[in-house]
């Protein structure tokens, strides 16, 4: 508690602050209250409300179909369980391709409704008149380059980006178009580490890696990947640390195991009523079974 008190929070200024000192930041995909506290009391930078959080906690097979509400009450979520970290919002999918006017307004619901602190919009250099116009609404962007799930069928699969040097080369002039919009900062998901190091070197704001290496300003990762919550799929880039799945199945086999044997709940999880008001009740209601059941009980005491 002594470390929580002492944190401050964080902003874009402490960002830069740690990229000019070659500290690396670190940003987290969070999308539920729980692990907003925790990472939050941990000293975690950048709590982000992924669209991913749709596939882990609804179903969705894909963010494409995280819907505007579902991200939003996500978002809330972050907001309860965050004091210091930045927090920032996914865009999700079709919330700010339609106009510059359909962006802002979409933005600032999230600011207005969930206490958004920054935006995360995926795209390339044709996204980028729409989130300029974000940032000059007064809502700072993260801009999101390489694997964009969003355009997954575009891109070919989840293929990493950046691995010839002309992709390579339209991925810089993605990252620098959103540095011409404003950007605060620029994401790599799944580009070549090279990429990465290069945008970090050239630009003068923090890029962060989603599967990108090491060589960038900061890392990005899911909390699921963390714990292995979504089996379908594990990413080569991502680092399971704990396996929830076994614990989960072995925590839920003995449950399920100890309500057929009639061991759970037992003594220690259960309310009685005191002998003299049960024996009042059972004969009030005429429980029979139950006036039996404490005479035959006072016999054995007695």
């Amino acid at each position: 508690m002594a470390e929580q008190a002492k944190r401050r929070k964080v902003t874009i200024n402490t960002l830069m602050a740690k990229k000019k000192r070659g500290e690396p930041i670190t940003q987290l995909a969070a999308y539920d209250y729980r692990t907003a506290i925790v990472s939050d009391r941990l000293g975690m930078d950048i709590l982000c409300v992924s669209d991913t959080g749709g596939m882990i906690l609804f179903g969705h097979q894909s963010t494409v179909t995280v819907s505007f509400d579902e991200v939003m009450m996500m978002a809330q979520a972050i907001d309860r369980g965050s004091k210091y970290g930045l927090r920032m919002v996914d865009m999700p999918y079709w919330s700010f391709h339609v106009s510059k006017e359909q962006a802002i307004e979409n933005a600032g619901r999230f600011v207005q409704n969930a206490n958004a602190e920054v935006m995360k919009c995926e795209g390339n250099r044709h996204h980028a008149a729409n989130i300029e116009a974000i940032v000059n609404a007064g809502i700072p962007v993260q801009g999101h380059i390489g694997i964009t799930p969003m355009r997954m069928p575009q891109l070919g699969g989840f293929i990493a980006q950046g691995k010839t040097s002309k992709r390579a080369q339209e991925l810089i002039d993605d990252a620098k178009a959103m540095y011409d919009a404003g950007c605060f900062s620029i994401l790599c998901e799944v580009t070549t580490s090279e990429v990465a190091e290069y945008l970090a070197e050239i630009l003068p704001i923090p890029i962060i890696s989603l599967g990108a290496g090491n060589r960038a300003d900061g890392v990005h990762i899911i909390s699921s990947d963390l714990f292995h919550l979504w089996e379908e799929h594990v990413p080569k880039h991502s680092r399971i640390y704990t396996d929830l799945i076994p614990i989960m199945e072995d925590v839920i086999t003995r449950y399920m195991k100890d309500v057929v044997d009639r061991d759970y709940p037992g003594p220690k999880e259960t309310i009685n009523m005191p002998d003299e008001e049960l024996l009042a009740f059972a004969q009030a209601m005429k429980w029979e079974s139950k006036i039996e059941e404490i005479k035959t009980g006072q016999k054995k005491a007695s």
